[in-house]
């Protein structure tokens, strides 16, 4: 994986999937010293372009390159020269120029990181772009529920909510089904994309679905509940926030339809009450916080095999 860029799940090769995951579970054991500091990436510099606002994310690759012994280099878009009309491409190769060994790129724009990848000799690792990806969320997700499950191949996920804006559903779906799972989607008709096999590879078996909610939810392994988007939605999508948490909300009653040793995930942030009733997210089933702890491991194990590779 050295010198490769990280830009989304669906071209991501199973193996690479399986050596990113494997790698995150030596960094969670890093993650468990009382030093957590490594001299691994020393001398390297991990640089975050940010034209969106984040906290989970960008925290997250911070501290994980700093924990690797990285130095960080934070990108505000809005104290830079883009605000004099400086390109993007010009932007991106002046901080290569500085000595960036690693860009961690988050965009409005669907495609940017692949335009900056196709352009620069750096490594560019796909923060989320658009309606396109979140591929570390996404392995993050996988990880979470490999941790908790013990493997991925052969359970069901049920991902609900605004499937069609969610550029993590797109990074979970390809990961999930890369990996064996069967995966049904469950939303508002306005809310799921209408051509959503064309995300899957034409050499992967057809394993996702459209499902009710409650069959999306009956025997489910995991269950994946996404933000409402309501800044990517062109329109109203949905009546109201209080039918939309009556219809398609998760809660503790919804819930007793999956399997008994089901888990709850969330990207983040929640909006409580609205996508899911506070007796989800802080129940025994909830993984929120888990995933927010093997974030950090798993963007670790990103930076870790992009910016050194070898053996962990």
């Amino acid at each position: 994986m050295r010198g490769m860029d990280v830009l989304d799940l669906e071209r991501m090769p199973r193996s690479t999937i399986e050596n990113i995951l494997d790698t995150a579970r030596t960094m969670e054991e890093v993650l468990d010293r009382p030093a957590r500091k490594l001299p691994t990436l020393r001398g390297k510099n991990v640089t975050t372009l940010f034209f969106e606002p984040s906290t989970r994310t960008r925290s997250s690759f911070e501290a994980a390159a700093k924990i690797l012994g990285a130095d960080v280099t934070g990108f505000a878009p809005a104290t830079s020269s883009l605000q004099k009309g400086e390109g993007l491409l010009d932007t991106a190769r002046t901080l290569e120029a500085m000595g960036a060994d690693c860009l961690v790129v988050r965009h409005r724009t669907a495609g940017v990181p692949r335009f900056l990848a196709d352009r620069l000799g750096t490594p560019v690792v796909n923060a989320g772009d658009g309606m396109h990806e979140h591929p570390t969320q996404g392995l993050l997700d996988l990880y979470t529920i490999l941790r908790a499950k013990g493997r991925i191949e052969g359970l069901r996920v049920a991902i609900v909510g605004d499937v069609e804006h969610s550029r993590v559903a797109r990074s979970d779906i390809h990961g999930l089904l890369s990996l064996g799972a069967q995966v049904r989607l469950a939303g508002p008709a306005t809310l799921l994309p209408p051509a959503f096999p064309k995300w899957m590879a034409a050499d992967r078996p057809a394993k996702v679905g459209v499902a009710t909610l409650d069959h999306a939810l009956e025997g489910a392994d995991a269950v994946i509940v996404l933000r409402l988007q309501r800044e990517r939605q062109a329109g109203a999508r949905i009546p109201s926030p209080e039918e939309y948490a009556a219809c398609w909300g998760l809660t503790r009653e919804r819930l007793r339809l999956a399997k008994p040793d089901v888990i709850f995930l969330h990207p983040m942030p929640m909006n409580r009450g609205l996508e899911v009733e506070s007796g989800v997210a802080d129940g025994p089933s909830s993984q929120v916080f888990r995933q927010v702890r093997h974030g950090v491991a798993v963007r670790m194990s990103v930076l870790y095999l992009i910016l050194a590779g070898g053996e962990p």
